[in-house]
């Protein structure tokens, strides 16, 4: 029960942090499509990966309901059944996945550290960054009343579900002026709630969107709320004018709720070493995942402002795990 009094306090704490680091060749931080398919290929090009899956294990597909457009799925698939088969897939080829978040990391050196929840360290020789975005919200609670049924942040993803049905985007900047021209192609309707007298999107966007005939922007409009049935979007409650002369509480009918006021790069523990954008997404190398520290690759939605799907966060990931293999065997000989 009590401590032998002969052991050296020095002796007792190196044992300590020998005991709560691990040396791995090949680091996987976060999940999803992008992690998992890179822990896939790492695995089966025996790097032997060791994977966080982070706060929230499989990523935002979690919180999808039905998958339609990834390949392989015919009769499409749920977002949190798509994820459990790519980690299952992952962990037949041996990848060791393991619950945990990185919350500090240090580049400055060939063997690259990550703490794991601030306690265990893990000494890597290839990290590969595959922590997605977060798609903001208006921090309504019937955002998330709502989830899956009828609200979304991915109208590439989701918009199918509303053909022929009318639906609103939030936003006022490119992300949502895309959003809205995207829906038009597919939907009888699509509001666009601004909540200023003008659109931020470029000029070539605003044009669009304001000349296509079944988008109305509703000016000065804000959320207040949604409503419906069962958990499923109705409508959504507005306030015009919010705090000035004329305001007044709007109700439209939609059978969709879009958030188009953009992500957030999961990157900000990385940033006093890797290089992003202003925006906060990694910058990679053209045509491949590497970024501006060797040994260190990036993949999925932290490094994809453009398109930010299933498919070519997948593909990326897959880029990162032989990026990572060629690495090392030039590293090794």
């Amino acid at each position: 029960m009590f401590k032998p009094l002969d052991i050296n306090d020095n002796e007792e704490k190196k044992s300590g942090e020998e005991a709560a680091s691990e040396r791995v060749k090949c680091l996987i931080v976060g999940s999803g499509p992008a992690g998992y398919t890179a822990a896939i290929y790492a695995a089966r090009a025996n790097l032997e990966p060791v994977m966080y899956e982070g706060l929230q294990p499989g990523g935002q597909l979690t919180t999808t309901t039905e998958v339609e457009n990834y390949p392989g799925y015919p009769e499409g698939v749920t977002g949190p059944v798509m994820m459990e088969d790519l980690k299952k897939q992952a962990q037949r080829f041996g990848t060791d996945v393991r619950w945990g978040m990185a919350t500090k990391v240090d580049f400055s050196g060939e063997i690259h550290k990550v703490w794991i929840d601030d306690e265990k360290l893990i000494e890597a020789e290839t990290v590969i960054i595959a922590t997605g975005a977060t798609a903001k919200y208006l921090g309504l609670e019937d955002e998330k009343k709502y989830a899956g049924g009828g609200v979304s942040a991915c109208a590439t993803c989701d918009g199918f579900f509303y053909k022929g049905k009318d639906v609103a985007v939030v936003g006022g900047g490119d992300t949502a002026t895309e959003e809205a021209m995207y829906l038009a192609g597919l939907c009888n309707k699509v509001y666009l709630i601004v909540r200023r007298d003008e659109l931020r999107a470029s000029k070539v966007m605003a044009e669009r969107t304001m000349k296509t005939p079944n988008i109305e922007i509703l000016w000065k409009h804000q959320t207040k709320g949604l409503f419906g049935d069962n958990g499923v979007v109705e409508g959504a409650t507005l306030v015009k004018n919010l705090g000035e002369a004329g305001e007044e509480e709007v109700k439209i009918k939609i059978d969709g709720f879009f958030l188009g006021i953009g992500h957030k790069p999961n990157s900000d523990i990385f940033k006093d070493y890797i290089d992003t954008n202003e925006v906060g997404y990694i910058n990679t190398v053209p045509g491949t995942s590497k970024t501006n520290v060797k040994g260190v690759f990036a993949c999925g939605d932290v490094q994809d402002d453009q398109y930010r799907q299933a498919v070519t966060a997948a593909g990326s990931g897959c880029m990162a795990a032989i990026d990572a293999e060629r690495y090392l065997s030039e590293k090794h000989g």
